[in-house]
């Protein structure tokens, strides 16, 4: 490590002076020479260190008492072993000679005082604090990597606070210390020096308003812990109390990563003289944190709780569908909660108003729910019920113009963990329904697309999804997990599909089979009108290129293969130039595990059985997965939205540590 400071020497009084355990002290041997002096030697005492730094092509280092010549570039380094037990007990004596070396034509006599000071913090990501000496500035990624992680404290601990852990300069709970990183402030040697030196912790200017850190000394009451540096806490004068060798804070996040902050933020510990005008520091010691990202969790993901809700307004009650969905959730052997009408104000659409992700450091793990700026019926709900002891809340909101359709969560999906061309993704990659490049359509919020990319860790790509009515990419994909070597299976909505089966059911005989079947109000369509409908024919050839021209992107993003896409069948049909789905969609499903709850398509009926149920059980079910037909015709897709669309789950964090991949 290159050394901190110099220190230098007289011939006329000795020299005092403090050494950091671990750290290099220069000592000038050059400026206060006596007259005629040509070479000198250096000796320390017992404890302290002496090295002399020289370039090999011009000094030959001596034989015998080392004689270092003066005039040839030679250093002296030092450094200290230990903490001193008394002021000035260590020592270093610099004699100067002349030619003749039969006596020192002078002497230089530094005295030394040895403090251990450091400043420490969980580098090595194992959930404890290690006492380093190594790099504790840089952060790095990957297996390897090193370097502390902080949590965004966004959960609220306390129940009787109405705020975020966050917000408040005041701990409210004990539990929420839970929610922050340890670092151990290390302070050893003479009492004597700290009454002329003193600790000041110190947190830049630009990262005052993204952290915090609390002072903790003890004991079982909130009083003890007080926020000593923040965003109105420069720095902070170390309250040492005598003997006191380690001290312990708490350090919280206060913002995640965006598009102006990357996430790093650093803090220091200074061990500065007070005897001298401007006070000096002789040392700092700086920490660096990242601060841990938002992650989004895949439906592959084991399903911990879903969220539905109850809704009766003039389109009737859906008490049916929360009959079926809660079987579902028994079967998938999952947590449900509904919500009641008093919260939802009769917004049924929960996958819109939020997405569910969680936070990790190596110390601890939470849920964390992102509030969408949509702000319709369920605005409070992520903030009123959701947030609480360990289950944080993030939003992001649209400052001047309202949100759009396109701002709405189901138009956010992530994939299961890919590898592509060599470069692994394996926390998998967030995929946003866009516009088509360069067409200046709808997209999604550039605040929230900011938030997302600067997260760092699941890359997000953007994909085509403003041909459809509502815009979101859950109307025309979805994952399922898998037993097999890949894991899962992409679906995609395929018009080409559904034909292909209407054309084989009609060349078997059952061309008067109709769609609709069972349904009343709802004109039913037999297999042989759809298939001569050269209207519905030709909107869903454009539905077709517009998956199409996605499954491409998405076979070149994810790195897929057709073995890894499933092609559901699924007609649209066009309305003011944009697509919606003719019967209800079966991609917009809700995926527990291998439990699959799936629009009820109300497909043609063959020998008693829906043809379109018959083929996709055919197509997953050979995969592992179990297949659920859920009634949501009236309550959900004649508003234009599916099961999916009206659910929401929680579910397992990855196992794989984030700070383990290079972005």
């Amino acid at each position: 490590m290159a050394p901190q400071r110099a220190v230098r020497l007289s011939l006329k009084k000795p020299t005092y002076a403090v050494c950091v355990v671990g750290i290099k002290t220069y000592v000038d041997v050059h400026s206060d020479v006596p007259k005629g002096a040509e070479t000198f030697s250096v000796s320390g005492s017992s404890g302290v260190e002496v090295f002399t730094v020289y370039n090999t092509a011009q000094v030959t280092e001596p034989t015998g008492k080392p004689y270092w010549p003066l005039n040839a570039g030679v250093d002296v380094i030092i450094s200290v072993n230990a903490a001193s037990k008394a002021l000035n007990d260590l020592k270093v004596t610099v004699s100067y000679f002349g030619l003749r070396k039969d006596g020192a034509l002078g002497q230089s006599v530094l005295y030394l005082t040895g403090a251990d000071i450091s400043l420490d913090v969980d580098t090595g990501r194992t959930g404890k604090v290690k006492r380093s000496h190594g790099d504790k500035k840089t952060w790095r990624w990957g297996p390897e990597g090193y370097g502390a992680v902080l949590l965004v404290n966004c959960d609220r601990d306390c129940l009787s606070s109405r705020e975020i852990d966050l917000s408040s300069t005041q701990l409210t709970s004990l539990d929420d210390l839970q929610d922050m990183s340890p670092m151990v402030l290390s302070c050893d040697g003479p009492e004597e020096l700290f009454h002329s030196h003193k600790l000041v912790l110190n947190v830049p200017f630009s990262d005052s308003r993204r952290v915090g850190v609390f002072c903790a000394r003890g004991g079982n009451s909130l009083s003890d812990y007080k926020q000593v540096l923040g965003p109105k806490h420069l720095f902070y004068e170390v309250e040492r109390h005598p003997g006191e060798r380690n001290i312990s804070f708490y350090v919280e996040g206060l913002t995640f990563p965006d598009a102006d902050f990357l996430g790093l933020v650093s803090l220091s510990v200074s061990l500065v003289d007070t005897k001298t005008l401007p006070e000096v520091p002789y040392f700092t010691d700086t920490v660096t944190f990242r601060m841990a990202p938002w992650i989004m969790t895949p439906s592959t993901q084991c399903p911990l709780e879903l969220y539905v809700c109850s809704v009766v307004d003039s389109h009737g009650s859906n008490e049916k569908f929360l009959k079926d969905v809660s079987d579902l959730v028994l079967k998938a052997n999952c947590k449900l909660t509904v919500c009641p009408w008093a919260e939802n104000q009769n917004d049924r659409w929960i996958q819109d108003e939020l997405e569910f992700g969680y936070i990790e450091a190596p110390h601890k793990s939470f849920p964390v729910v992102f509030d969408s700026p949509r702000n319709r019926g369920l605005k409070y709900f992520p903030y009123k019920r959701i947030l609480g002891p360990d289950f944080g809340y993030v939003t992001r909101e649209i400052q001047f113009a309202g949100a759009s359709g396109m701002d709405a969560f189901g138009n956010l999906d992530v994939s299961p963990p890919v590898t592509v061309k060599g470069k692994e993704y394996p926390l998998g990659r967030i995929l946003i329904g866009s516009s088509f490049p360069g067409s200046g359509g709808r997209r999604m919020a550039k605040v929230v697309q900011d938030f997302l990319k600067a997260q760092q860790v699941q890359a997000p790509m953007e994909l085509y999804s403003d041909w459809l009515c509502v815009g979101h990419v859950d109307e025309f994909l979805s994952f399922v997990p898998t037993s097999d070597q890949k894991g899962f299976r992409l679906l995609l909505a395929s018009p080409s599909a559904c034909f292909r089966l209407f054309q084989k059911k009609q060349q078997e005989g059952y061309g008067e089979a109709a769609q609709f079947d069972g349904l009343k109000h709802q004109v039913k369509r037999s297999i042989n009108e759809m298939l001569e409908d050269k209207g519905l024919r030709n909107d869903n050839l454009y539905a077709q290129s517009c998956i199409d021209w996605n499954r491409a992107v998405l076979k070149r993003e994810l790195g897929l293969t057709e073995q890894d896409i499933v092609d559901i069948p699924q007609l649209f049909f066009l309305k003011d130039f944009c697509a919606e789905a003719f019967f209800p969609d079966m991609v917009n499903m809700v995926v527990l595990g291998k439990y699959l709850g799936i629009p009820k398509p109300f497909g043609p009926i063959i020998n008693g059985r829906c043809c379109l149920e018959e083929n996709v059980r055919s197509l997953l079910e050979p995969l592992g997965l179990r297949c659920t037909f859920i009634d949501d015709y009236l309550s959900y897709h004649k508003l234009l939205g599916e099961v999916h669309c009206g659910t929401n789950v929680r579910r397992k964090p990855f196992p794989f540590k984030w700070w383990h991949m290079v972005p």
